[in-house]
C-alpha cells in the first residue's frame, strides 16, 4: 500500500508539473516581458538598492534697499511679466549650482567623488556606473542628478536638495554649495559696483577734459579779441553813448533857446561846435558796439557760444561727480545678499529610493509595453492574408 500511494503521489506531481510547464509555455512571453522585469526590480529595490539620504536647504536672494510694492491683485494682472527684484540673481545662482564650475570649486574643498564612490553602495547607484568611463564629465552628469535645485516663483525661494549615501555627506555638500552661492552673490555685487564706479569715473574724466578745453578756448578768444566780457563792455559803451546823447539833447535845447532870444549871441558857434563834437563821439561809441564787423556785437555771438559750452561742461562735471559719489556710496553697502531660509539638515532617515513606488512603476511600464506589443501582434495577424 505504501508503495502504491507513493507512486500515485509521484504521478500527481508529474501531472501538476506538466500542467505548470504547459501554462508557462503558453504564457512564456508574459513571464519573460512582465513577470521577470518586475521580479528583478523587486529583488533590486528590495534587497540590493542602497539607502539614499536627502539634505534640503532653502534660500532667497534679497536686496536691503528694496521694499515690496503695495499693489492690488487686479493691478498686478496688468503689470509686465518681467523678473522681480532678486529673481534674476536667484536664476544666476541656480545656473551656477548646475554648472561645472560649482562642482570644480566643491571638489577643491570636499572630496566629493570619494563620497559617491562608497563601496557600501550598490553598483548601480555609486559612481562610476557600469559601462561608464571614470572621467570628470561623467561624474558631472552623475552629480547633477544628485543635486536637484529648483525655484519656487510663489515664494521667491530656491530649494536645494543633495542626495548622498551618508547623512553627513549630504549635509556637508549642501552646506558647501550654500557657501559657494553666497560667495557668487558677493562677486556679482562687487562686479556690478566696480563697473558702475568705473563708468562714472570715465564720465568725470570726459567732463573734466571738456571743461578744460572750453576754458582754454574762451581764454584764447578773449586774448585774441582783447575782450574780457563783450556783453558787459557793450553795456558800458552804450551807457557812455546814452550819457552823451542826453548831453547832446541838453546842448541842442540850449542852442535853440539862445538862437530864439539873441540870434547874434557870440556863444552860438561854440555851442554848435560842441554839439557836432558830441555827435561824432556818439557815432564813434555806437560803432564800437554795433554796425561794423569789428564791433562788440559781432564778437558777442562767438563769445556766448564759448561761454555756454563752458557752462554746460561745468554742469556735466558736477553731475558726473554727483553720480560718482552716489556709486561710491552704493558700493559701501551690499546690493543683494543670500538669506538662508532653511539651513541644511542632517537626515536621520533615508528618503530614497522609494522602493515600493519604483517596483509598481516598473511593473506598470512593462505591463503597458506588453499590452501594446500584444495588440500590435494581434492586429497584424488579423489583417494578414490567409494562406
Amino acid at each position: 500500500m505504501l508503495m502504491e500511494s507513493r507512486a500515485e503521489l509521484e504521478i500527481q506531481l508529474e501531472r501538476r508539473a506538466s500542467r505548470i510547464a504547459a501554462k508557462a509555455r503558453r504564457h512564456r512571453w508574459f513571464l519573460l516581458f512582465v513577470v521577470l522585469p518586475t521580479l528583478l526590480a523587486a529583488i533590486y529595490y528590495g534587497a540590493i538598492a542602497s539607502d539614499v539620504y536627502v539634505s534640503e536647504s532653502r534660500f532667497a536672494i534679497k536686496s536691503p534697499g528694496r521694499q515690496p510694492s503695495q499693489t492690488s491683485a487686479l493691478a498686478s494682472l496688468f503689470q509686465s511679466t518681467g523678473l522681480s527684484a532678486g529673481q534674476e540673481q536667484a536664476n544666476e545662482v541656480i545656473a551656477y549650482l548646475r554648472s561645472r564650475d560649482a562642482l570644480t570649486a566643491l571638489a577643491r574643498s570636499v572630496d566629493v567623488q570619494a563620497m559617491y564612490r562608497d563601496t557600501d553602495a550598490d553598483f548601480l547607484s555609486r559612481f562610476p556606473k557600469p559601462f561608464w568611463e571614470d572621467s570628470f564629465e561623467n561624474f558631472y552628469k552623475y552629480f547633477s542628478k544628485q543635486v536637484p535645485v529648483k525655484f519656487d516663483p510663489e515664494t521667491n525661494v530656491v530649494v536645494l536638495q543633495v542626495q548622498a549615501f551618508k547623512p553627513g555627506d549630504a549635509q556637508a555638500i549642501n552646506e558647501r554649495l550654500l557657501r559657494q552661492s553666497e560667495a557668487l552673490v558677493n562677486r556679482l555685487n562687487d562686479r556690478a559696483q566696480k563697473q558702475a564706479i568705473q563708468e562714472n569715473q570715465r564720465q568725470v574724466e570726459e567732463a573734466t577734459l571738456r571743461l578744460s578745453k572750453a576754458r582754454v578756448a574762451l581764454q584764447r578768444y578773449r586774448n585774441a579779441e582783447k575782450l574780457l566780457d563783450p556783453a558787459e563792455q557793450a553795456s558800458g559803451v552804450l551807457q557812455v553813448s546814452n550819457n552823451m546823447v542826453a548831453e547832446q539833447a541838453a546842448l541842442r535845447a540850449q542852442l535853440q533857446a539862445t538862437e530864439s532870444a539873441t540870434p547874434s549871441h557870440p556863444s552860438l558857434p561854440a555851442l554848435r561846435a560842441k554839439i557836432a563834437a558830441i555827435s561824432a563821439q556818439i557815432a564813434a561809441q555806437d560803432s564800437k558796439a554795433v554796425g561794423t564787423q569789428t564791433g562788440i556785437a559781432s564778437k558777442l555771438t562767438e563769445y556766448e557760444r564759448l561761454a555756454v559750452e563752458q557752462e554746460f561742461a561745468t554742469q556735466m562735471l558736477n553731475a558726473a561727480n554727483t553720480a560718482l559719489e552716489q556709486s561710491r556710496a552704493e558700493a559701501q553697502k551690499q546690493q543683494f545678499y543670500l538669506e538662508r531660509v532653511v539651513e541644511p539638515n542632517k537626515p536621520d532617515m533615508a528618503l530614497l529610493p522609494n522602493r515600493f513606488r519604483n517596483i509598481l512603476t516598473i511593473a506598470g511600464i512593462v505591463i503597458c509595453l506588453y499590452l501594446i506589443g500584444w495588440m500590435l501582434i494581434v492586429g497584424i495577424l488579423e489583417h494578414s492574408p490567409d494562406d
